[in-house]
């Protein structure tokens, strides 16, 4: 049995696909980041860095934390959806990658200014909206070359960029030209072709249960969440 220490985001998904895909026995264990559950001591002895996801593999004992390690333990554990060696291998680690340090963070700091910053941050907004155009660039080249970001195969790397496009096809697909089907034909047929799979038809689902909790937070409960306000780090 795996404990799955879960809230709504991209980063949570991408585990839950991937314990759908490798058909593993869990539980989601619902974390309220907005109420700051995340720095309770018994959660910081499970990730110091305070965030979710975090997964407490029974089994081993094994606890690991950072969404892309996740996706990468799993597959060691399960023997799939990772090559095993050489050029295959190096092609999924580097979109998985990619991901983890292009992709998720820039995403993370566009919805943050799109969001929840003062109306006066336009530089913040444009920056965050120029930069995620430019990754679905690079992504587009590559799908339009390759089935899957990793070659030809599915992959964790795919696992871990879905969560963020589909979270964006969602919320975003009526305020950014470039996330249409038309101008991004190569992301949008890889994006069918991921989201028809069974398991994340299952993942989906199953992530679907959690429940957005931010209108449970106060403005000081997202001025710790922001780190800002009374929170924010001043020499």
């Amino acid at each position: 049995m795996i404990d799955l220490y879960a809230s709504t985001t991209p980063n949570v998904l991408k585990v839950t696909l991937m314990l759908e895909e490798c058909g593993l026995d869990y539980r989601m264990l619902p974390v309220n980041v907005w109420k700051g559950e995340q720095f309770a001591p018994d959660f910081l002895a499970l990730n110091p860095n305070a965030k979710v996801p975090v997964i407490v593999d029974h089994d081993g004992p094994t606890t690991v934390f950072e969404s892309v390690a996740i996706l990468f333990y799993l597959a060691e554990k399960c023997g799939c959806l990772l090559p095993a060696s050489g050029a295959p291998r190096a092609a999924v680690m580097q979109w998985l990658v990619f991901q983890a340090a292009n992709l998720g963070p820039t995403n993370g700091q566009f919805n943050h200014f799109k969001l929840f910053a003062p109306p006066d941050q336009a530089y913040g907004r444009d920056r965050y909206t120029t930069e995620l155009h430019r990754i679905y660039a690079v992504m587009e080249q590559r799908l339009t070359q390759t089935s899957y970001l990793g070659g030809e195969a599915f992959s964790i790397a795919d696992l871990a960029v879905f969560p963020w496009v589909w979270s964006n096809a969602n919320r975003w697909a009526e305020t950014l030209s470039f996330l249409a089907p038309a101008a991004s034909p190569g992301i949008a047929a890889w994006y069918e072709h991921c989201k028809a799979r069974p398991a994340v038809q299952r993942g989906l689902a199953a992530h679907g249960t959690l429940k957005p909790l931010v209108s449970t937070s106060t403005p000081d409960d997202l001025d710790r969440m922001f780190g800002r306000g009374a929170y924010a780090w001043r020499s």
